[in-house]
């Protein structure tokens, strides 16, 4: 089972650097500098790029590869891998652990990579301890 946790980092890790690649799309727009994949429960594979503007209108490379899934019809995430301009996993921001503890009821057992290379992870309910919408789900 440890073997396909290690295949698991090793598909999003490649799948996150195929898209990245900062490039200019005009003056107001950057994108490409931070990529992110992200492993659905159902073992499908989503992927996004940092789009920064001048405008604050941009998008997380985390929030852009969850819209790309749930374009395609998916809503549970089980693992999440960002790389930054550096080749180091980061962690998503506040924005996006908040828009990911939105999706289920199960969203904290979502797996976060913070080192790479020694496949260190994070369950996401420990980044948002106390998590304010959790009883919500509990009226559903």
């Amino acid at each position: 089972m440890l073997a396909d946790k290690f295949d698991d980092w090793q598909r999003l890790f490649n799948a996150a650097k195929q898209v990245q690649g900062e490039r200019v799309i005009s003056p107001f727009i950057e994108v490409g500098g931070v990529a992110a994949a992200i492993l659905t429960k159902s073992g499908n594979i989503y992927v996004g790029i940092c789009i920064d503007t001048a405008s604050s209108l941009g998008m997380c490379a985390e929030r852009n590869a969850i819209a790309n899934m749930l374009t395609n019809g998916e809503s549970n995430i089980d693992k999440v891998l960002a790389i930054m301009p550096d080749d180091k996993v980061g962690l998503p921001c506040g924005a996006c652990r908040e828009f990911m503890m939105q999706l289920s009821k199960d969203s904290g057992s979502i797996e976060i990579i913070t080192n790479y290379e020694n496949r260190n992870t994070v369950l996401l309910k420990d980044l948002m301890p106390d998590w304010w919408g959790a009883k919500r789900f509990l009226r559903s």
